[in-house]
């Protein structure tokens, strides 16, 4: 696979390292800061250009990796609609829904890939739930909840557009603990309300939230809590947890930490110690998943299928964002679209 980004900030690196560790090629780069840029695609063999337009057009290009900020997603994509090029973005999808729907109706007409990197699928942690809760082995869900304590250091805040609604979408929530909703979303399966309370800058000087809580309820009638939060020094390993009539399962940072299930067979869970964690440190977080979702995004690809986190998915996780977003303005319970 040929892969062509747009912005080469931190997040980019690690992109830039995995592709090269699964053999595919980085063929151009762009950044609206041309001199990093450049050290950027010097440092991964990589050519530069100077818009991103150049970029969806590149004629060595099989799929556009959009590393930017959550604002910026709709405008490469139309273009690689044009030229026929696949695209994967960050998380999240878009910073609203309207924008996300937009996404994923231009890419399916243009009969194009949409997929958004939530590596987390793809912790040996998360493969192994989803095996197990399809056989039924945690039972009825009765609770599933997520806890995001992380801190994040002022200066992490310094340019404006971070934490901003314009251009970030929202705070703790859409940034950070995107990653465990969109988890509890794939496992626990449709969220239909949720209940929200927020503190907007209640550490730092952001407009958006960094410390949130939420209760939700499930499709299935599992209810659930999702804590989030850049304010709690010095930063707590995050934890999902999911709670069923024959036992509870917890992952901690990337780890399945506990399994504990009546009279349990079948294959042996992977229980381990907490490992890798972005709790205080945005790149303390390892990069074999991200291997693991550029491949499935290639072979998506090759053979013509979706691939696992598609733009749909990406739309599910943010659905329930916008939820208790929604909750937390108004004050009153949100419904997801399209429930009753």
């Amino acid at each position: 696979m040929n892969v062509g980004m747009i912005g080469t900030g931190a997040i980019s690196n690690m992109h830039a390292r995995a592709y090269r560790n699964i053999g595919f090629r980085l063929r151009v780069c762009t950044d609206i800061d041309e001199e990093a840029g450049r050290r950027f695609a010097e440092r991964h063999g990589a050519e530069f250009v100077h818009t991103y337009q150049e970029v969806c057009r590149h004629p060595q290009v099989d799929y556009v990796d959009v590393c930017t900020f959550p604002d910026f997603r709709l405008a490469p994509l139309e273009i690689c609609a044009e030229t026929g090029k696949h695209v994967q973005v960050q998380k999240p999808i878009a910073t609203n829904l309207e924008t996300a729907r937009r996404m994923i109706e231009i890419a399916r007409r243009a009969g194009i890939l949409l997929g958004v990197v939530s590596q987390h699928r793809f912790d040996d942690a998360s493969l192994f739930l989803a095996r197990a809760f399809a056989a039924g082995r945690l039972g009825k869900l009765l609770q599933c909840d997520c806890y995001v304590k992380w801190y994040r250091p002022p200066a992490y805040y310094a340019r404006p557009i971070k934490g901003s609604w314009r251009t970030e979408g929202g705070g703790a929530l859409i940034n950070q603990a995107i990653h465990q909703v969109d988890i509890l979303r794939w496992l626990a399966g449709p969220v239909t309300e949720a209940y929200g309370v927020w503190q907007l800058g209640a550490r730092h000087r952001i407009e958006s939230e960094d410390v949130v809580s939420a209760v939700l309820r499930y499709a299935s009638g599992a209810t659930g809590v999702i804590q989030a939060s850049t304010a709690i020094w010095p930063g707590y390993t995050e934890r999902t947890e999911f709670h069923g009539v024959k036992g509870t399962a917890v992952i901690s940072g990337d780890k399945l930490t506990v399994w504990d299930v009546e009279n349990d067979s079948g294959e042996p869970a992977p229980v381990g110690q907490p490992a890798a964690s972005g709790s205080s440190d945005p790149m303390a977080i390892p990069l074999e998943p991200f291997e693991r979702q550029f491949r499935d995004f290639g072979e998506a690809i090759v053979q013509g299928r979706k691939p696992l986190v598609s733009g749909e998915e990406g739309y599910r996780a943010l659905e329930v964002v916008d939820a208790i977003y929604r909750s937390c303005r108004t004050g009153e319970k949100a419904l997801l679209p399209g429930r009753s």
